[in-house]
């Protein structure tokens, strides 16, 4: 038997604004999932916010893509969207793009991580959740976590690690797919995948004949692109993942070291503000600060027979304290910029924000210059 482990997450209200899920929210999707559970649909369940994210984790032997499972996803946020109407909160059923499920959530506006896999005797199962930025942001820490040696020692000293890891990579742009292999096409993969707006990380996978079965993955990310969907900015992506480790993969340890530096990553205040990525416990996970600094939270479980043991919030370690102060020297830094690039996102990155509107309205006083 194969568990599934999906990760399903949608902003259907925040408060006040788009700072954080208010527990009304998280009430109502714990009694969905209840029911859901005892139903056995699925088999075992945890929800929590990211910010303004309704975040639901969900295991059962569904497979990945299941009309059920993302039927009862989508329930559950508009059961949610209506308390959040009734409260008043801001956006409510901002996520829900569409007005009535089709079968998948894909493409209506959550975001989804989801993968189907054989348990190990011990399985620990790291969920990552994000707030105030866009899919790419994974892309620097999931490189470091299986292609990088300085991060993961494995890499080096671990045989069972030392062939590397096979990538697949979209290109969320032309709605293509690639495979690539670490190490040795490790140069080609930084080429793409180092355009996060574009080029993203979706899956890792083992290698043919190692130690764990090659078409089972051991990492996947959130690929949803809300402004795709709508046709104009309606919120930043918020995305997702989902790592394993141990036994043939990076350790705990070796899969926190990738979020060890605050990178920049795109989407901030309005989605259009390049900032870095604070590793926080799920109680700061709260975006005050110009709606952010955008944020990570990490929380890892142990998987048995698809059952998770309570999990440990794992950012809440004063070993990230020093990761914190330079997210908050970095946001000094680029709110100094104030409307100036690099803080504001190139041009072209703007596009389906509300720039577009100023653009327009000025465009007619634009003349040819002789």
């Amino acid at each position: 038997m194969k568990t599934t482990f999906s990760i399903i997450k949608a902003d259907v209200g925040g408060c006040p604004g788009h700072a954080k899920v208010h527990p009304e929210l998280e009430k109502v999707a714990t009694k969905q999932l209840t029911e859901a559970r005892r139903s056995k649909l699925i088999i075992d369940f945890h929800v929590t916010h990211c910010g303004d994210d309704l975040e639901l984790i969900m295991t059962h032997t569904n497979g990945v893509d299941s009309r059920e499972i993302h039927q009862l996803a989508w329930d559950t946020f508009c059961a949610a969207t209506e308390v959040a109407r009734d409260l008043g909160l801001y956006g409510a059923g901002q996520d829900l793009l569409v007005d009535a499920f089709s079968g998948n959530v894909r493409g209506m506006g959550p975001g989804v991580a989801e993968m189907e896999f054989t348990e190990r005797k011990a399985e620990p199962v790291i969920a990552f959740m994000m707030d105030k930025t866009e899919p790419g942001a994974f892309n620097y820490p999931i490189f470091k976590i299986f292609a990088d040696p300085f991060n993961t020692a494995g890499l080096v000293i671990d045989p069972s690690l030392h062939e590397g890891f096979v990538f697949e990579v979209w290109d969320i742009m032309e709605h293509k797919h690639v495979f690539m292999k670490t190490p040795e096409e490790m140069y080609d993969l930084l080429a793409l995948i180092g355009a996060k707006s574009r080029f993203v990380i979706k899956r890792v996978f083992p290698k043919e004949g190692g130690k764990l079965p090659d078409d089972e993955p051991v990492a996947a990310i959130s690929t949803e692109k809300l402004y795709q969907i709508a046709g104009e900015y309606v919120g930043k992506d918020d995305p997702v993942g989902v790592v394993r480790a141990q036994s043939g993969l990076p350790a705990v340890g070796e899969v926190l070291e990738g979020f060890s530096k605050a990178h920049l990553v795109s989407g901030w205040m309005r989605g259009s503000h390049n900032g870095p990525l604070m590793p926080v416990s799920v109680e700061q996970a709260q975006c005050t600060r110009f709606d952010g600094p955008p944020r990570v939270i990490a929380l890892g479980f142990q998987l048995r027979n698809g059952k998770l043991t309570a999990p440990l919030d794992l950012f809440k370690d004063p070993a990230f304290d020093r990761i914190r102060e330079e997210a908050l020297h970095i946001t000094d830094y680029m709110r100094q910029h104030g409307p100036f690039e690099p803080h504001r996102l190139p041009m072209q990155d703007m596009e389906y924000t509300t720039l577009p509107k100023v653009m327009k309205k000025l465009g007619a006083r634009f003349k040819k210059i002789k």
